[in-house]
């Protein structure tokens, strides 16, 4: 018994005089965190306020708006989290910020982990991962951004007074300079803010970590002064003990600490080996201890907290000085992250040093308080307790076409109760219920009328085309209204095709319907769904690896500042995208690049609206430049007999891009007049960022496909068709993970069981007949026209049902009788007449819903939500430029093909 009081005297003054070595340090070491602190606040020269700093400028109302809403969120924010601990989820309310353990080769994320691979703001990461109660003293971000975009307009306006004052006039600040004088000191501010606030957490939490190891090392002890064994006695190596020399021996604990284990002067163990049992029956009152475990996984999760807190305010300082150096072309992220932040307490080497051996030091505390029979199994414990943190990768540009979709599907729908009843609508004194009022309803009934009149009549001779006419008017009468959505009418389509019977045999007979549905669902995926997906597959990689980006802002930093030649640069580079990436998604990547441009122009300046507007129709007329920027063009492709080559589709349509741009051009010029009086604009400039290695991947690939659908002609005894090709960059990109299962699923899928369905329906209307009835009933009617007017009123009618309904539906209804009726004409060109009413489906473009672009450029707001364009603007823009197209296909590119022999 003397022997076990003199070891625990022994481990009390060992205590004490650790205890008291550091106290001394932490003295001395807040002295140097204090003068840091002085430091970094004596750089601020302008303070900004907080986290979120009051204008100066309170006439500003969207800022007042701003703040409002602000406010708003934090107060339901506080109440989520409230109703969450109510319900039992203290744990996850309370646990840190920690990051998700992704293997970034395999891409695999823990089970326990949740990564939400969303394309939002670094302002909504930041809000999301940071701790709720010290919200106040994380980077400003919104605001450093708000006040570098207002440096931004001040820059420009600097630029434009300079030029109109005299040399002598100038100031000798450059604008540029100005604009650091005004943003450096506000990051000083945040800076010095961060630090003060790190300081006294650091403080905080080492003290209570100092507490938590002086408990546990008495607590230690207890457990020693029961039980004592021999040196030699082995049964402490048994299975259900753990030797304390070897839980002494962790680096965590004996640096600047004192061991849980007391050594000689030698450093070896003393002559007492000593062990505390594991065991239910044999637990200790010392240690396990449950109150000892809970204060270390508190303190263990406010100290990862605490490292998230450094790791997420670095992130926000390089980004928001990337996007100041991006909008004024300076160059101080690099200086001020060295000189400046890497220079301040929190984000010394030696201060992230230190906090990461308190964490261990703590959760080797946690493991002795808990009772963990190793290391590995505490720290899987403590992995479990954090929450977790919400991941933001890249996203590809069809992610960001289906938030959009989302946005606007979501405008003016109400959430109502079950229990709510919905009253029924008093019509003439008839209590009507609302569903019968609804769109789908009062459209869809006289579609469904029609249907049933036209299979009773007998405007054919055959009962099989008669019906299969009826389901033609039915199919396009829904896709013309959008009754139900355009791929959910396209799902109809092989429904009705085995339902109606309307497959013939090879001998003319009507098919069963076990051999109708093999045939009609087989013909649904072929070499134009893979093509599909193969330019859905580049335009992902291209915009998520951020090529298609760098090149457009490569070509605008060179267009000046003057308005033509920047309206000109911009809608050549949508043309241009639209190519690869297709006119769907080329609007959503040319408008981002744009955005700088529309922030700086004045209110109500007709430029932004000439701007938005050229690049949603030089999109649609993208629409026609290559065989994969439209769906449309595919399904061309599908129709014309011999296939054309990418070759012969370049020749005709480039020729017909360039000069349909051109014309549109001169007309946006003459109807919006941009002047640099009234459009003051600020350059682009190209992204410094260094290529990758997957960027060098991805666009090898991309340029060896469509080498390869060049001269797929000259292969094609090997390789057979292009939709073979186009595996290649399916194969490759998500082979290597370039591109992952997310992106795929992603692509518009709706977009490609529409051209499922429309393939279906052509594979009907072939087999059934009514294809070849009907073209020969056109050919008698334009039999003695020359063959130049025929192509001009195929064209016009395409072109009129383009513009009323979607490009593709134009596409699937009237290209197959329009190259049914051309081979019906004696001594004619069908792919002439095919080619020609192809080109006018993405030329098409006189009203809001003529196409993806217009749609986009429509939904196109100025930050205070007003709309760029107004429908005004489509009918003095657009139907003018759909004639210019018109006539640029029936001239240029009908020349071309008649010299050709297309």
């Amino acid at each position: 018994m003397a022997s076990t009081e003199l070891n625990v005297a022994a481990d009390n003054d060992a205590h004490s005089d650790a205890t008291e070595k550091h106290a001394s340090k932490d003295s001395s070491k807040a002295s140097v965190k204090e003068k840091e602190g002085d430091k970094a606040r004596a750089r601020s020269s302008t303070p900004m306020g907080g986290v979120r700093p009051v204008p100066e400028d309170r006439d500003d109302e969207l800022t007042v708006i701003w703040d409002r809403l602000f406010k708003i969120h934090t107060a339901f924010f506080e109440l989520h989290e409230l109703l969450e601990k109510e319900k039992g989820a203290q744990k996850a309310a309370r646990a840190p910020t920690a990051p998700v353990q992704i293997d970034e080769q395999e891409g695999k994320a823990d089970v326990k982990s949740i990564v939400a691979a969303l394309r939002m703001k670094f302002s909504h990461q930041l809000k999301f991962n940071a701790v709720p109660d010290w919200a106040d003293h994380y980077v400003a971000y919104d605001q450093l951004k708000k006040l570098a975009y207002q440096i931004e307009r001040d820059v420009v306006l600097a630029n434009r007074l300079r030029d109109e004052l005299e040399p002598e006039q100038e100031t000798l600040l450059d604008a540029r300079a100005q604009a650091n004088h005004s943003f450096l000191p506000a990051l000083d501010h945040e800076l010095a803010r961060i630090t003060e606030f790190y300081v006294a957490k650091e403080g905080a939490l080492y003290d209570e970590a100092g507490r938590l190891l002086s408990s546990v090392r008495s607590a230690e002890t207890v457990n020693l002064a029961v039980e004592v064994r021999p040196t030699s006695t082995r049964s402490a190596a048994s299975s259900t003990a753990i030797p304390c020399a070897r839980l002494s021996s962790t680096p965590s604990l004996q640096q600047d600490r004192t061991p849980l284990l007391d050594t000689d002067d030698s450093g070896t163990a003393v002559q007492h080996r000593r062990t505390w049992s594991l065991g239910a029956a044999g637990s200790l009152p010392g240690l396990p201890n449950r109150a000892l475990q809970e204060r270390a996984l508190e303190t263990y999760v406010a100290l990862v907290d605490l490292e998230g807190f450094v790791q997420l305010n670095y992130t926000a300082f390089g980004k928001i000085l990337k996007k100041y150096d991006k909008i004024t072309g300076n160059r101080v992220r690099k200086s001020y992250l060295n000189e400046s932040v890497r220079a301040a307490y929190p984000f010394h080497e030696e201060t992230k040093a230190q906090l990461a051996d308190q964490i261990r030091s703590v959760a080797w505390a946690h493991s002795l308080a808990a009772g963990f029979a190793s290391q590995e199994e505490n720290a899987h414990f403590l992995q479990k307790q954090q929450r977790e943190r919400v991941v933001f990768a890249r996203n590809t540009v069809w992610r960001d076409m289906i938030g959009m979709e989302r946005k606007v599907a979501a405008v003016g729908m109400q959430q109502i109760s079950p229990r709510e009843p919905v009253e029924p609508v008093r019509c003439c004194g008839v209590s009507v219920p609302r569903i019968l009022l609804s769109r789908q309803v009062l459209l869809g009934v006289p579609c469904l009328v029609v249907f049933f009149y036209l299979l009773r009549a007998h405007y054919f001779a055959d009962a099989m085309q008669q019906s299969c006419f009826a389901m033609l008017v039915f199919v396009s009468l829904l896709w013309a209204f959008e009754v139900l959505p355009l791929f959910v009418t396209s799902l109809l389509v092989p429904f009705l095709v085995v339902l109606l019977g309307v497959m013939r045999d090879d001998q003319g007979n009507q098919m069963p319907a076990s051999g109708a549905a093999r045939r009609i669902f087989g013909s649904m995926f072929n070499s134009v769904i893979m093509l599909l997906l193969g330019g859905f597959t580049i335009a992902a990689a291209l915009s998520k690896h951020d090529i298609a980006k760098r090149v457009a802002t490569f070509v605008l930093a060179r267009a000046g500042t003057r308005p033509a030649t920047v309206l000109l640069a911009n809608m050549f580079v949508a043309t241009f995208a639209s190519m690869w990436i297709s006119n769907v998604a080329a609007p959503v990547l040319c408008f981002s690049l744009i955005q700088p441009i529309l922030r700086t122009l004045p209110a109500e300046s007709p430029f932004s609206r000439c701007l938005v507007m050229g690049i949603a129709l030089a999109s649609n007329v993208g629409g026609m430049a290559s065989p994969i920027s439209s769906p449309q063009n595919l399904i061309a492709l599908e129709v014309m007999k011999p296939t054309p080559s990418w070759p012969e589709w370049f020749m005709i349509a480039l020729p017909v891009s360039i000069a349909a741009d051109l014309a549109i051009w001169l007309l946006l010029l003459l109807v919006y007049r941009p002047s640099p009086a009234n459009s003051p604009l600020q350059p682009l400039r190209a992204s410094n960022d260094p290529i990758t290695k997957e960027q060098v991947t991805v666009t090898a690939i991309t340029l060896i496909t469509i080498g390869l659908w060049c001269f797929e002609a000259h292969i094609e005894a090997y390789v057979g068709d292009m939709g073979v090709l186009a595996l290649l960059p399916i194969l490759v990109f998500f082979g290597f993970e370039l591109l992952t299962k997310e992106d795929f699923n992603n692509f518009l899928w709706t977009v490609v069981v529409l051209a499922m369905g429309g393939i279906a329906l052509g594979q009907a209307v072939n087999s059934s007949g009514l294809l070849y009835t009907v073209a020969e009933a056109i050919q008698k009617s334009v039999d003695g026209q020359p063959f130049w007017m025929v192509v001009v009123i195929f064209t016009a009618i395409v072109t009129v049902a383009a513009t009323f309904v979607s490009h593709t539906v134009a596409a699937l209804v009237f290209l197959p009788i329009v190259n049914e009726v051309g081979s019906a004409i004696p001594g004619a060109h069908p792919r002439i007449l095919v080619m020609s009413a192809a080109l006018m489906c993405s030329g098409a473009m006189g009203l809001p819903v003529s196409g993806f672009p217009n749609m986009n450029a429509a939904m196109l707001e100025d930050p205070t939500g007003k709309p760029y364009l107004r429908p005004a603007d489509f009918l003095r823009s657009g139907i003018p430029a759909t004639i210019l197209a018109l006539g640029t296909v029936l001239t240029v590119g009908g020349g071309i093909m008649y010299v050709t022999s297309f």
